[in-house]
């Protein structure tokens, strides 16, 4: 399940970096204080008594001897082989950019050696570590520093690239202090957190927050786009704080720190740790995750949505596009349905239908309560494994609504040659748009030239008569829902607009 939405003004940096940069930020970005003296015959000040913490204020002193000692650095080193040397302008290539000319430079024949840092803790005292997957995914080497300096080989039980989370495990059977694992479900927004971890390779740096806010997507990536659901927070993180702990003031992790928002400050995300919950045990006895695969692109309900397909709620997931052939597809599930239960589990958005499906083993025959024409129907669906690279896609459907005195598009017969033109395959029938008015509501609604509507509403389109006929149909003022195929991302979605 897709997410389309773009967060282009958010630039979002993955929290794992590597030693050479640590050596650079340190060496440059510390500064001491000058010690203080006291002038010449004048007696120094007593310190002053240390003030008790107010009744009922968090003690985070002792939380962080709670912690600490469950937690690691991890430190990770990988092979790199020879790069071309590529030019950025003319004769200018990359090293001689960024460092000038005359500087001795890398003998770039040669594979070099490329290090990293990041975060862990301890799950079990028999030496199971949780991390970031983009921590260790690379790794050749990895080593592991515990909180009295004790640094142990380790090795990748297992990956999850579409939730981030690895499992690697220390040589040495311990014992070693573990963390219980809280519930992320209960946290509530403002609730205290702690973070801790290996930023910037300082060493089991403790920072204190709150949680900001929960079930963040961020699109940090293609694998993790339909599984994100961040724990937000400001406690302060930082590069290399990946795959360390976020505790509640219990001493339960509630989250694993993984992303920062690099453009601006306190702007933490973690890894909710029932996610982690629900990955760990198949990455322990399996070393991967396998999930189930529905094969169907979905949105959440939205005002258009409700209004158009006259729903008595926005509770449920609306199904946009069916693979071909896929487990959906022989399962006879239509785009239009709006799935609002998976086994009698209600559906209220996109998140839960992911989950549900994703937690369902590959062949199991799931029950589908769909919403279909204003009618409800069961629909029963064996679903299949879903691939590694690709998979059900959450799409967003938040479009301006801009009223206009005329629809805005000009549309024509599909023929040979528009098909050939547009690169149209021959099982998508409809009209297609040759033409959309500037600032119109097809505008507006994000139509352009070169879609083919495939159907108005319920009516399915084949000639321009047909879409006249449907278009004169639709009440001035009401929503009218299309379906479209669009050539350049080879992909069926629904337009929603507003007619005049």
């Amino acid at each position: 399940m897709n997410t389309t939405k773009r967060h282009t003004m958010l630039s979002m940096s993955a929290v794992a970096v590597g030693a050479t940069v640590l050596g650079m930020v340190l060496a440059g970005g510390l500064g001491l204080t000058p010690s203080s003296t006291a002038a010449k015959g004048t007696p120094a000040a007593a310190a002053p008594a240390p003030l008790a913490p107010p009744a009922g204020y968090p003690d985070f002193a002792t939380l962080a001897e709670r912690v600490n000692p469950a937690v690691v650095s991890v430190y990770t080193e990988d092979i790199v082989k020879p790069q071309d040397t590529r030019r950025f302008h003319q004769d200018m290539d990359p090293f001689e950019f960024f460092f000038g000319p005359g500087v001795p430079r890398p003998d770039m024949r040669r594979q070099q050696k490329r290090t990293g840092a990041g975060s862990g803790f301890f799950i079990s005292t028999d030496g199971l570590i949780v991390t970031n997957n983009h921590v260790v995914e690379s790794a050749d080497k990895i080593r592991v520093r515990l909180a009295d300096n004790t640094e142990l080989s380790a090795k990748i039980v297992g990956r999850d690239p579409a939730t981030d989370v690895a499992l690697i495990r220390v040589d040495s059977k311990g014992p070693f202090t573990s963390l219980p694992l809280g519930d992320s479900d209960t946290l509530r927004v403002g609730e205290w957190v702690m973070a801790v971890g290996n930023p910037l390779a300082m060493e089991h740096t403790v920072t204190v927050g709150v949680v900001s806010a929960k079930g963040r997507a961020l699109g940090l990536s293609e694998a993790t786009r339909s599984f994100e659901n961040f724990i937000q927070t400001d406690a302060a993180i930082n590069l290399g704080n990946s795959g360390g702990p976020l505790v509640n003031l219990r001493g339960e992790v509630v989250g694993m720190n993984t992303a920062i928002n690099a453009a601006g400050q306190n702007l933490g995300f973690a890894v909710p740790v029932n996610t982690v919950k629900t990955v760990v045990p198949q990455l322990k006895d399996k070393g991967k995750v396998v999930r189930g695969f529905l094969g169907v692109t979905i949105t959440n309900v939205d005002q258009k949505v409700q209004e158009s397909f006259k729903l008595p709620s926005r509770d449920g997931a609306l199904v946009e596009s069916v693979s071909k052939g896929g487990p959906a597809d022989k399962g006879d599930i239509k785009p239009g349905d709006v799935i609002v239960a998976v086994g009698g589990v209600p559906v209220k958005e996109t998140r839960q239908l992911i989950d549900q499906v994703s937690a369902s083993a590959p062949g199991q025959k799931i029950d589908l309560e769909v919403i279909r024409d204003g009618k409800r129907h069961m629909v029963p669906v064996v679903l299949g494994e879903r691939p590694a690279t690709e998979g059900e896609q959450e799409t967003s459907t938040t479009k301006e609504d801009t009223p206009s005195s005329k629809l805005g598009v000009e549309v024509d017969d599909l023929s040979v040659r528009s098909r050939r033109q547009s690169e149209i395959p021959n099982d998508v029938d409809g009209v297609v748009i040759t033409d959309v008015t500037e600032l119109s509501p097809a505008d507006d609604a994000g139509l352009r030239a070169g879609d083919v509507i495939m159907r108005v509403n319920s009516r399915d389109i084949s000639s321009q008569q047909d879409f006249r006929e449907a278009i004169a149909g639709v009440r001035s003022g009401s929503m009218v829902r299309l379906y479209v195929y669009r050539a350049q991302a080879e992909q069926k979605s629904f337009v929603f607009v507003r007619m005049p």
